[in-house]
């Protein structure tokens, strides 16, 4: 059995600009994503860990970080698509997050950048689930 606990924001630091945003200034973000290995008497996991910020030039407006766990029994074996689904759904709830929080910021009609899945290494992240 997989269990996903719920995604936990560990960062929220909201910097208000000191200039006025108008419509040709350029805000751009920046995600990463870590993997932790998890391991308990009973059971196997791994700790997804997104970052993210928003910069406006030299000034970071965002930085936020959010992390979300899966925890598997040990019988169970993971394969790449089933990996790749737990990591794309522990990206959406971070997302999702965001965009609840961004509201009332400068940042409220801004999106997270998409996962870029091509520089996730699958190979990589499976030994930690042995």
């Amino acid at each position: 059995m997989i269990e996903q606990t719920e995604m936990m924001v560990t960062n929220w630091h909201y910097h208000p600009p000191l200039k006025p945003i108008t419509d040709e200034t350029k805000i751009i973000s920046y995600t990463d994503f870590d993997v932790m290995r998890k391991k308990a008497p009973t059971k196997k996991g791994i700790a997804c860990r997104f970052s993210c910020q928003f910069k406006m030039g030299d000034e970071t407006v965002l930085e936020y970080v959010g992390e979300n766990s899966y925890v598997i029994d040990f019988e169970d074996v993971i394969d790449k698509q089933e990996l790749i689904k737990m990591i794309r759904n522990a990206f959406e709830k971070f997302n999702e997050k965001f965009n609840f929080r961004k509201l009332g910021t400068v940042l409220a009609d801004k999106t997270l950048s998409p996962l870029n899945e091509s520089l996730i290494d699958l190979d990589a992240i499976l030994p930690l689930l042995i």
